[in-house]
């Protein structure tokens, strides 16, 4: 059952990823995860939050076919340059180093949560009442 209001729906996302990335197993020796396969997953599940948060704020997914990263883009830097760079940075992180190339850098994962959650938390602030009420 999804939840009704999309940010809190994203909030979900970042704790089931939280999750998934216990999975991967810490190696404080050489501070990094020890399986790619949880943090593909991890990463994957931040950024849908993501998209889930910053659908509800730009409103991009009208029309046909499913929107590209240069959609969302171009829909984050005419609505808040702040997000457009979380939103840069956040696909840079989450969805390319963690979720394509599931790096093993703890460094790197733990940055990709701290994003996820700003990226949500800055359209928690942009989203208008009706739509995330």
């Amino acid at each position: 059952m999804q939840n009704e209001d999309p940010i809190e729906e994203a909030r979900r996302y970042v704790a089931n990823a939280k999750e998934v990335i216990q999975k991967a197993k810490y190696d404080p020796e050489f501070k990094s995860y020890t399986d790619r396969k949880y943090v593909k997953m991890a990463g994957d599940t931040l950024w849908k939050g993501c998209l889930i948060a910053l659908d509800a704020v730009l409103q991009i997914r009208k029309g046909k076919g499913r929107p590209s990263i240069e959609k969302y883009k171009a829909a984050a830097g005419n609505r808040d340059r702040k997000l457009l760079n979380s939103v840069n940075i956040g696909y840079d992180t989450m969805h390319l180093s963690m979720g394509y190339d599931g790096t093993l850098n703890k460094k790197i994962c733990d940055s990709g949560f701290e994003y996820a959650n700003a990226i949500i938390d800055h359209c928690a602030a942009l989203c208008p009442k009706p739509v995330c009420a």
